[in-house]
């Protein structure tokens, strides 16, 4: 907050619309104005007994903003008494700063508007008061008729600072909302030093996490993307090419639950939780295993947990790789002449392997009875013999039929 200007000396009469004076005679409101400065000063005791956490005790500048801006109105509705109008530009313009100030310090207006209230009450029995002094006839009609005209005085002076706040307000968000996109596009470059992730995010307050976790989002298809409602310490990367999230903390109780609830409509993936400084390496699976769902290779719900499918995202960046291991690995499986039957051998091998051979538990994950799991793996015996059961290829297996069952669930693909 700067220190206020030195109070306009002689203004003008102020002409806001023609009308008549509410207060007869030169003499009288020359005498007013003589009292202006205790007024002002009788308010702002007032108002910092009613308010003591609207003027900050450690730093002056607030003091002298206060009393500088309560003379100002007071002075210029004394000179309205007599000459009917609106407050003048400049006086206007002051109080667009004042309201300005209050937004750029993150606060609302609740409590300068409470502080025009009081200040206005307290100049309305003060100059009442003083001009019985003086001897003029103040009448309960002139009464009535200063405080309406207080009131209206009032109102257009929370109107100006309301539109200084709103202004300020806005660009204070849109400078909040650019140095948290800096904050996500840091945070999920690779090798992203931490020394400048702890500066941005100081500069957005941030909380700097022990781990973050990036998500890959993808509109609907066919549709609008609905509109995301994040906890606040959620980064949203949305103005980016390929969108994203950056989430603090990912593992925290109640987070992933959270997540999924305001991702409700998205296509997405969330990647695994990493490091800070480290979150390129989540987006880069999640962008995978993103990428893979919409090309129908992964199917599963989303939000998908991308760490669930890393052996078809490792595989899909090397299809001869992948195709090398599937023709080593699963050679006497595709070699059966019944496509229906070998896919469904496929899946029960699959779901073997994930469920440590446990047939009452591929059964319920596959939804079939638990005879017909232990049918198929005699038949995959018959096939592999001692291997299916060898714990040293066991992740081999589960690479190759990761590989094949995701792109192939029902083609009869089959190596040459």
């Amino acid at each position: 907050m700067t220190s206020p200007a030195p109070l306009p000396a002689a203004e003008a009469p102020p002409v806001l619309a023609s009308g008549r004076p509410l207060v007869e005679g030169d003499e009288l409101i020359r005498e007013l104005r003589k009292r202006v400065p205790g007024t002002a000063r009788a308010a702002v005791r007032r108002i910092e007994r009613e308010l003591p956490g609207y003027v900050r005790a450690h730093d002056g500048r607030y003091a002298r903003v206060l009393a500088f801006s309560v003379e100002w109105a007071v002075r210029h509705f004394v000179g309205l008494l007599g000459d009917p109008g609106p407050p003048s530009a400049a006086l206007t313009g002051h109080f667009r700063r004042l309201g300005a100030g209050e937004a750029r310090e993150g606060r609302s207006l609740e409590t300068f508007q409470a502080a025009l209230r009081i200040g206005a009450g307290v100049a309305i029995q003060r100059l009442t008061e003083e001009a019985e002094s003086l001897g003029a006839p103040v009448t309960p009609a002139t009464v009535v008729h200063v405080t309406q005209a207080a009131l209206g005085y009032l109102g257009r002076l929370a109107a100006a600072a309301a539109e200084g706040h709103a202004e300020a307000g806005a660009q204070r968000t849109g400078r909040f909302r650019a140095r948290r996109r800096a904050l996500l596009e840091k945070l999920v470059e690779r090798d992203a030093g931490l020394a400048q992730i702890r500066l941005l995010a100081a500069d957005c307050d941030w909380p700097v996490p022990r781990t973050v976790a990036a998500v890959a989002l993808s509109a609907p298809p066919g549709g609008p993307a609905p509109r995301l409602v994040l906890p606040a310490d959620v980064l949203v990367g949305l103005h980016l090419d390929d969108p994203c999230l950056v989430v603090p903390d990912p593992d925290g109780p109640g987070r992933r639950r959270a997540l999924d609830a305001a991702l409700a409509g998205w296509v997405a993936a969330v990647g695994p939780s990493v490091p800070v400084g480290r979150g390129a390496r989540s987006l880069l699976l999640a962008r995978r295993v993103l990428a893979l769902a919409r090309d129908g290779v992964i199917e599963a719900p989303s939000p998908i947990t991308a760490a669930d499918h890393i052996p078809v995202a490792m595989l899909d960046r090397s299809p001869e790789l992948a195709s090398l291991l599937v023709d080593r690995k699963l050679r006497p499986l595709l070699r059966s002449p019944r496509v229906q039957a070998r896919e469904k051998l496929a899946e029960t091998f699959l779901a073997c392997i994930e469920n440590d051979f446990s047939a009452t538990e591929v059964a319920a994950r596959m939804n079939v009875h638990a005879q017909t799991v232990r049918y198929r793996l005699r038949q995959l015996e018959a096939l592999f013999g001692d291997d299916l059961h060898d714990p040293a290829q066991r992740l081999e297996f589960h690479l190759a039929l990761r590989a094949w069952i995701a792109p192939h669930p029902d083609d009869g693909h089959e190596l040459s």
